[in-house]
């Protein structure tokens, strides 16, 4: 375990020498803050996790030799107790420990429990989405943090060089004409909808400003790492089915959400309907589909079909070339809101937002007609810079992180 440690150290040190990212995510602050023992990251491949540890890391305030970054996909650990090695590096001195891709350690639910009830140190940890549900003790024991994608937002930090403030939904429709003044005044491009077309189709995942040639490639390898690597060993799904949750992407990709009917889905990817919900589950869980269900099904009193979307824009050029631009809107809007707010889709309307909040989702057009006379209604915009009363443009949805 010794010469284990000795091998982990001179790794930490030469990821740690690597050139980072200067701009860090709006939750670096609240999880470098954090007081809790062990602390995880959780979400899709690709979406910045091991950059922000690492920022992280290297920001706190302690001697180099008590401090340790590790990735459990790196071949040195393989069959290697986890609880072991971080025993043996407190036994030496170690105080903080970074452990990257935790979900490729054996039994590892287990092994982090065994570390929070008998070990003194300070754990960060990241792993797949899927984790987080996985086991209810994750929720209950250690501080979770969910990092979605890149909010529109956040791109327009990095390709602007400005500083932007994020809102909550109230206050984003209370006051959507002024915040659209506040953040046309900083932009140094002025054409907000030439930035929000670029957004749609690249700059969702972080490692677009790396390499921007080859971002449509690293998508498409971040989507196999997914199904192969990440589903393939949580929950032993055999490579022959890979083939088949590769296939459910493709058919959600080209098809309009309401056109998915689970006979209908099932028949066309080739399996039976009990498999079919456990394969969109799986999807959901690894963050490539949004599952949206009916409103209705809120009392169970409806029976209705579900929307399935795909997680981001960015994911259409890597699956499909051709998609509806109503299908390309209504994913934007689910992909900015899901992951803080509750979503459902309606007879009258496109959305129920937390319950309260419905939205139709169209082109500069679009009319009231459909969502006259219902409370707390609104029309979420294309094609539009600035909204007025309830119409409200749609990439101002990116601004809700």
């Amino acid at each position: 375990m010794q010469n284990i440690l000795k091998n982990a150290k001179r790794l930490s040190l030469l990821k740690q020498n690597q050139t980072m990212p200067k701009y860090k995510r709006y939750l670096f602050q609240e999880v470098f803050d954090s007081q809790s023992k062990i602390i995880g990251v959780y979400g899709s491949r690709g979406v910045g996790k091991t950059t922000m540890l690492l920022q992280i890391l290297g920001a706190f305030k302690l001697e180099a030799s008590k401090k340790l970054y590790i990735s459990c996909d790196h071949p040195i650990f393989k069959g290697v107790s986890l609880f072991d090695f971080v025993d043996e590096f407190v036994k030496r001195g170690g105080e903080f420990i970074v452990i990257d891709e935790i979900h490729e350690a054996e039994d590892f639910q287990a092994q982090l429990k065994s570390i929070y009830d008998f070990l003194e140190v300070k754990i960060l940890f990241s792993g797949s989405s899927a984790i987080e549900i996985t086991n209810p003790d994750f929720a209950r024991r250690y501080s979770m943090y969910r990092m979605p994608i890149f909010s529109f937002r956040e791109y327009l930090e990095i390709t602007q060089g400005v500083a932007l403030k994020a809102y909550n939904l109230e206050s984003l429709l209370e006051n959507h004409e002024n915040i659209v003044y506040d953040v046309m005044a900083q932009l140094v491009d002025k054409k907000i909808l030439k930035l929000y077309d670029e957004f749609i189709d690249v700059g969702v995942y972080p490692f677009y400003f790396e390499d921007k040639l080859k971002y449509v490639d690293r998508i498409n390898e971040t989507i196999n790492t997914v199904l192969h690597k990440d589903l393939g060993r949580l929950f032993n799904i055999q490579a022959d089915k890979i083939d088949t949750l590769k296939k459910l992407l493709l058919t959600v990709c080209v098809s309009e959400p309401l056109e998915l009917s689970i006979d209908k889905l099932a028949t066309t990817v080739g399996i039976s309907k009990m498999t079919l919900y456990k394969y969109i589950d799986y999807l959901g869980k690894a963050e490539l589909i949004n599952h949206i269900s009916h409103e209705a099904k809120r009392f169970k009193s409806i029976r209705k079909s579900d929307k399935l979307y795909l997680a981001n824009t960015n994911l259409f050029s890597a699956l499909c070339m051709n998609s509806a631009i109503g299908t390309v809107r209504e994913t934007y809007f689910v992909s900015m809101l899901q992951s803080s707010h509750s979503l459902h889709y309606v007879d009258r309307g496109d959305f129920l937002v937390n319950e309260k909040f419905t939205f139709e989702v169209g082109g500069k057009n679009k009319t009231f007609k459909q969502i006259k006379d219902i409370p707390h209604s609104y029309l979420a915009l294309d094609d539009i810079e600035i909204g007025m009363e309830g119409k409200v443009p749609l990439w101002l949805f990116g601004f809700l992180y």
